[in-house]
């Protein structure tokens, strides 16, 4: 079945050596460096390996599953392997989703060139591919699963094999009768085109047919008139159905002719469903199509918590490809918790626990080069400094260096602004995000003094005395001992950092044993003032209350609470929340009992207008699905525009308890059929599943709700449920929708199959196919279930 493609694959010379097969070794740490041999299969789309040459080999990776290929100086393991194999023969391929990357080490350098431009050759060949060329991939993929003796033709016993491969249970007696109308020579066997016969008698959708023949008068074709009333009627696409009936037979119509005479056939009807076009996801969605010119606080940001880490919260790895995989699937903010290291060099961990360290230069490097190669849109980092002077000094120093120009150093016209800067005016910036000495009108003005002066400043300047004064200020405020009278007269250290953050330090004969006090005469702020400087927009303050925050608070000021403080607040005050994220910045982050990277679920503090709910994106899961389901709108650039309610300062609106449903929604949803849905146990050649889907909504509480199918036995490959669910949303500007697939299992919990959510605002209506992701986040293509979505306005059975 290799035919399928091998017309279309590039004719290369470093393809067929791939295809010969190499020697190179595989690198998983330090110690584990093993050789094995791979090799390009001859469809041009695995690779397998094996100990050696000639030795039993097993699939190691198809092509559609990689992302890109990285020369060997980019891998944190390779370089540290840089005394024991020349950089110059490593590479690593970096695969989709959360799976890890696979370190190799050629022979040689020229091996190594073979294999990243080769592969990276196929990887662009599938990105290019057509709905057609998946279609032939994916079949050419079973024909070599199903062809146990790679003959290249199939016996019936391969066949039947080959029908519960793909979770299908089908009477023998039907399925050698469809075997035989595919074997046209009368050999016994399939092979070619005869295959790709069997296989369209075995995926005859008669739902699709159905619905074609309630439009076509001739049940044959779809005239130009009869599809643009199945456009108008039942995909609801309003005035323009005339103009996108002649684009969509112009695409989908595989017949010349059928084109010529603007005429839809079934195989071109069928297309069109399949195809992006009939996606359930509004393709004006997909591009950026908000007004990305409001302030910050009207938006959510898509946010990472502990950006390092790609294990659990205790023992983890800390890796810059945390960085890496965040920056890429959009994380508009990114967290550093940085750490004195040795040598004077900043490092990044998860303090006081076992997870590894990482230098703060290598974070901020991979910052500047993969900020903005998914969005254009502003990048925060949310720096967690528990370094000396020294060592902030050096933080600065690789922020300013390796930034560059991308750094935000101060307000975008040097003026003080009255709001928050929009996504648009911030594009290609990294801003930080951390504590600040002073106030942003003291640093303008300090700023314009200086223009004024022009002072030479050369080495070290003396501590301010005006900051010593605030400090002490600000100490008073914080602490009620400061009033007392002593014999040496003490602050506190007002950011209650351990030592040694000050030039020195006395322990103060206190009730509170460990608490720090500075003598007056030789205080030095634990925050290196030219730290403080780069913090502009998103200065961190501690939050006391909504009214404190008002009357003391400016628009640039940031704070960050837990996610249990925060569910708190939204029952205690959720208008007041509300209202407080219209014109100031809110981040929620995991509690610190996730010790496993788990995460809380976003959309209960998404409803109070919260903008920057950070998660653990290295774990997948339900809550990452719903995460991941609102990000997918507006070009994925990390920005989603908070509806209306939520940007009005004078709201009304309370999460907990929503205005009247005067903008109230009925939904009702006709979940009609799956196809090629995968195998859960794939490890049991004989298990086929028994699939059903679950809707699931989620927004304002009242909203949040389940309803599920029946369960259809013994068939994973075309499922038919006809079965028709309806919910009552309040608020649909808030609601997500989660359609997932699972195999019905009476013993326990049903296992997963696949998923896809997406925003009630960017859902279509009509007939159409919802193409499902794995757990990871990953096409399960070409798995998907077929739909009939209708809205209605207001709750079904109102009289109004």
């Amino acid at each position: 079945m290799a035919f399928l493609l091998q017309g279309r694959l590039p004719v290369n010379q470093d393809l067929l050596l791939m295809q010969k097969g190499m020697s190179m070794r595989k690198v998983r740490s330090k110690n584990w460096k093993k050789l094995r041999y791979f090799r390009l299969q001859d469809d041009g789309m695995t690779v397998w390996h094996a100990r050696q040459a000639g030795g039993s080999a097993k699939p190691s990776f198809s092509i559609s599953d990689v992302e890109t290929v990285r020369e060997g100086h980019e891998s944190e393991l390779l370089r540290s392997l840089a005394e024991e194999f020349p950089l110059e023969q490593g590479f690593t391929v970096v695969f989709h989703g959360r799976r890890s990357n696979l370190d190799l080490v050629a022979n040689s350098v020229d091996e190594a060139r073979i294999w990243m431009q080769g592969l990276q050759l196929l990887v662009d060949f599938v990105t290019s591919m057509d709905q057609q060329e998946w279609q032939d991939q994916w079949l050419s993929d079973w024909f070599q699963r199903g062809d146990k003796n790679q003959d290249g033709r199939m016996t019936f016993q391969e066949v039947q094999r080959l029908l519960r491969l793909m979770n299908v249970e089908m009477d023998q007696e039907y399925a050698f009768q469809l075997f035989q109308t595919a074997d046209t020579s009368q050999s016994g066997t399939l092979e070619g085109e005869e295959f790709v016969q069997f296989y369209k008698a075995l995926t005859k959708r008669p739902e699709v047919q159905e619905i074609f023949e309630n439009f076509s008068a001739d049940g044959q074709k779809l005239t130009l008139l009869e599809f643009v009333d199945f456009l108008r009627e039942e995909q609801k696409e309003g005035d323009h159905a005339s103009d996108l009936a002649l684009e969509l037979i112009d695409r989908y119509e595989p017949s010349e002719s059928g084109k010529l005479w603007h005429v839809l056939s079934m195989d071109g009807f069928l297309s069109y469903l399949c195809s992006k076009d009939g996606d359930i996801f509004n393709p004006t969605c997909r591009p950026i199509y908000q007004d990305m010119t409001q302030p910050l606080s009207h938006y959510y940001i898509n946010s990472s918590h502990n950006t390092y880490l790609v294990g659990d919260q205790l023992c983890g790895q800390s890796s810059v490809e945390g960085y890496i995989r965040a920056l890429k699937r959009g994380c508009r903010c990114v967290e550093v918790d940085i750490w004195d290291g040795p040598s004077g060099e900043p490092i990044v961990y998860h303090g006081h626990t076992l997870t590894s360290r990482i230098l703060f230069k290598d974070v901020v490097a991979t910052v500047a080069q993969y900020a903005f190669q998914t969005s254009d849109y502003p990048v925060i980092l949310s720096l967690e400094n528990h370094c000396s002077w020294e060592q902030q000094q050096i933080m600065v120093q690789h922020l300013t260096e390796i930034l560059g120009e991308l750094l935000l150093r101060t307000t975008l016209d040097g003026l003080l602004p009255t709001q928050l800067p929009s996504p648009e005016e911030l594009r290609r910036k990294v801003l930080v995000k951390g504590k600040k000495l002073r106030t942003l009108e003291e640093d303008l003005e300090e700023e314009e003094e200086e223009e004024e002066l022009e002072p030479e400043l050369e080495g070290e300047q003396e501590d301010e005395p005006e900051l010593e004064a605030q400090f002490e200020s600000e100490s008073q405020k914080l602490s009620p001992r400061s009033k007392d009278k002593k014999k040496e007269k003490v602050v506190m250290c007002p950011l209650f950092c351990p030592p040694p953050c000050c030039e020195v330090m006395v322990q103060a004969p206190i009730s509170k044993p460990g608490v720090l006090l500075f003598p007056k005469q030789k205080f030095k702020p634990s925050l290196c003032p030219s730290l403080s400087a780069l913090v502009v927009y998103l200065k961190s303050v501690s939050f006391h209350s909504f009214t404190h925050s008002r009357e003391h608070y400016r628009f640039y000021e940031i704070s960050s609470f837990s996610e249990t403080k925060a569910k708190s607040l939204i029952k205690e005050a959720g208008n007041e929340f509300v209202q407080h994220n219209v014109w100031q910045l809110s981040r929620v982050y995991p509690s610190g009992l996730r010790t496993d990277s788990s995460n809380y679920n976003p959309q209960e503090l998404w409803n109070a207008g919260c903008q920057m709910v950070a998660m653990n994106v290295q774990t997948a899961g339900l809550e990452m699905d719903i995460h991941d389901g609102l990000f997918r709108q507006n070009g994925g650039c990390g920005y989603v525009l908070k509806p209306d309610f939520l940007r009005d300062a004078q709201s009304s609106f309370h999460p907990e308890r929503p205005i009247s449903p005067c903008k109230a929604q009925t939904l009702i949803i006709q979940v009609i059929s799956g196809q090629q849905l995968p195998k859960v146990n794939k490890t049991k050649e004989g298990s086929i599943v028994d699939p059903l889907v679950r809707v699931e909504i989620f927004g304002i509480r009242p909203d949040t709700t389940y309803q599920e199918t029946n369960y259809v036995e013994n068939n994973g490959f075309n499922p038919y449920w006809g079965q028709t669910l309806c919910f009552r949303v309040l608020v649909p500007e808030l609601a997500l929708l989660r359609f997932v697939v699972k195999d019905y299992d009476w013993k326990s919990r049903h296992d997963f199959v696949g998923q896809y959510t997406l925003p009630w605002t960017c859902m279509k209506q009509g007939y159409r196919h919802i193409h499902l992701l794995s757990k990871d986040g990953t096409s399960l293509q070409p798995a998907s279930i077929f739909v009939h979505i209708c809205t209605r306005e207001g709750l079904e059975g109102d009289e109004s």
